[in-house]
């Protein structure tokens, strides 16, 4: 091996593919080379197999939700799992060969948000340099091991979509209050919150536009559904599916002037849930419902990993596994982000470097 030959292979030896964003806009999105990192002290290195995209990702590549990246170019994507390849100094959680999931918010670990833990510099895939790359390195405190019953791509699923349902359930160890709940659409964070609900003893309702949908979703064990195409004033339709109670809660996705008919369809003393905001991040509704019911409107953003931790627990105990679906290979991230743009049925997986 000639000289030029070993120094070529140890350039190859110590770079990576990734996706870069050079722009906003997912036409400045590129398949790049760049430079491999390596672990410093309390950090892992991780090998990465598998990605998944939500709604945030979108948004982040677009620019309609972070006005200003730290640098250009940017690895867009928050979510992802992986194996832990090497560890630096001081490293005691996690250990090489370990099969983890990254934290998207990497500095709360347990209890509630503070004004640190709430800190939207520390989230990945936006501020923090995201996960569409063949390797990555995070603090040990930000990675969570997966249980042996799921897979790669189960895993990268999780550290958004399911964390953000199982809060929005407010879930607890110990009895629960039997509840009815119902999820609009039947997108990655509302199947997870049926899934998570139905395994709780909950009554769940669905909502979607598609009847297909809605029959797919009853064979995940939920009671019933309502068609919003069907029905625009879905509300009453809840109502009547209730006896007039109303629903116990609700995981709002949909934001805008959809957060009115949630407080109409609310029992008295329920909450809502508010993690999206797919029709808009200006929320209205009218004061009366809400004062009128004692209702609680509860802003949901994601989870810290104490609870990310014990929603896995509850996942292998009930062998709850992710509905995925669609899965990509990494070459294809715009298709798969095409998807995204249409729809799915839970999520949407990216997973696998070709060669």
């Amino acid at each position: 091996m000639t000289p030029s030959d070993a120094a070529a292979k140890h350039a190859t030896a110590e770079t990576m593919r990734a996706w870069t964003l050079h722009a906003f806009g997912r036409s400045n999105l590129q398949l790049s080379e760049i430079d491999k990192p390596r672990p410093q002290a309390d950090e892992a290195l991780i090998r990465i197999r598998a990605f998944s995209l939500n709604y945030r990702d979108k948004l982040v590549i677009e620019g309609g939700l972070l006005p200003q990246l730290p640098t250009m170019p940017f690895t867009p994507i928050s979510d992802m799992a992986g194996e832990v390849v090497a560890v630096g100094e001081n490293v005691s959680r996690i250990r090489p060969g370990a099969r983890v999931a990254g934290h998207f918010r990497t500095t709360w670990i347990e209890g509630n948000p503070t004004r640190d833990t709430s800190n939207p510099d520390t989230t990945l895939g936006g501020p923090l340099p995201g996960v569409a790359s063949e390797y990555m390195v995070l603090p040990e405190h930000a990675l969570v091991e997966l249980p042996d019953a799921l897979s790669f791509a189960d895993g990268a699923t999780l550290p958004i979509a399911a964390l953000t349902a199982w809060m929005a359930l407010d879930a607890q160890p110990g009895p629960r209050r039997h509840e009815t709940v119902l999820v609009q659409g039947t997108g990655g964070v509302s199947l997870f919150a049926l899934q998570f609900a139905q395994a709780m003893g909950h009554r769940v309702i669905p909502t979607s536009r598609s009847d297909e949908k809605l029959a797919r979703a009853k064979t995940l064990g939920s009671f019933d559904g309502v068609n919003t195409q069907s029905y625009p004033n879905w509300a009453d339709e809840v109502l009547s599916l209730t006896d007039r109670a109303g629903v116990d809660r609700i995981v709002e996705v949909v934001g805008g002037a959809n957060l009115g008919q949630s407080l109409d369809a609310l029992a008295i003393g329920g909450t809502v849930s508010q993690v999206g905001f797919l029709d808009g991040i200006d929320l209205s509704f009218a004061a009366v419902p809400l004062m009128l019911k004692h209702a609680t409107i509860k802003g949901i953003s994601v989870g810290d990993r104490q609870s990310f931790e014990s929603m896995l627990a509850f996942m292998a105990r009930h062998k709850i596994k992710p509905v995925i679906e669609e899965t990509y290979s990494f070459e294809s991230l715009t298709s798969a982000l095409d998807h995204l743009d249409r729809g799915a049925f839970g999520k949407i997986v990216v997973a696998g470097w070709e060669g």
